[in-house]
């Protein structure tokens, strides 16, 4: 099996949970927080919009400038807004994702100005910053569901909701 053919297995399974989870929010609680140094509902599932986009940078760059980044992405305002934001993310990642063993083995970098702060396999760089990123946040949003009393979907296996 090509790496890529493991590799896309991986997004689409993780790409469909979160958003089975994304479908879940609620409109009215958008700006809900579950603490005063936490993100809210919005921009946490703005985050989790955004978290795709890296796999393109990942795969079709040398490497990413910290120092060059774009600032944070206004909080989207309504789960149809994160939903559209999020599937155009998951749909432009996909299509970057055609690439033989040798280049998904290449080297990609994390830059801040001229210091390196890692140089990765694109592969390893992909599945750490798209698809861990994306079940480390996800998770979060599990929890503020739950803390809302809005069900949850099963993610791994059934959820006290869900079977």
């Amino acid at each position: 099996m090509a790496l890529k053919d493991s590799l896309l297995a991986d997004f689409d399974h993780e790409m469909g949970t979160t958003r089975r989870l994304l479908e879940r929010l609620p409109d009215d609680r958008l700006s809900w927080k579950p603490h005063e140094k936490s993100m809210s509902l919005g921009a946490l599932a703005t985050h989790l919009c955004n978290i795709p986009h890296w796999g393109g940078t990942i795969l079709n760059e040398a490497f990413f400038d910290l120092r060059a980044s774009p600032p944070n992405r206004e909080e989207q305002a309504s789960r149809a807004d994160i939903l559209s934001s999020f599937d155009e993310a998951v749909k432009r990642t996909r299509a970057s994702m055609d690439q033989t063993d040798a280049e998904l083995a290449s080297l990609w970098s994390l830059r801040r100005g001229d210091q390196e702060m890692f140089t990765l396999p694109r592969i390893a760089a992909f599945r750490s910053f798209v698809l861990h990123h994306i079940i480390h946040h996800r998770g979060q949003l599990s929890v503020y569901l739950r803390l809302n009393d809005i069900p949850v979907p099963a993610i791994y296996g059934p959820s006290a909701d869900e079977g």
